[in-house]
């Protein structure tokens, strides 16, 4: 196994592990510093083992972090709504 995928993996299990505690800021801003990490391991596991590989991590990282990415994409929809003309 490549080093990009080891240190994908490890993101994973950290993400998890993490997500198992209670928090107060419902763990925001420990999601922020996975975000901010697993970006680059993601592009690295894309860049070294090809776009398939990359989306598999990226699906897998969507579900451990799903809550952002449920925030981003309404987030989208509303600035969507905003900016089309009626």
């Amino acid at each position: 196994m490549s080093t990009p995928v080891i240190l994908g993996f490890l993101w994973l299990l950290v993400a998890n592990l993490r997500a198992m505690f209670p928090s107060r800021d419902n763990l925001w801003r420990f999601a922020y510093g996975l975000m901010a990490v697993g970006v680059p391991i993601l592009i690295w596991i894309t860049w070294k083992h090809g776009i398939w590989l990359g989306v598999v991590f990226l699906l897998m990282a969507m579900w451990v972090m799903r809550w952002p990415v449920i925030y981003a994409v309404r987030w989208l929809r509303n600035m969507a709504r905003r900016s089309s003309p009626d």
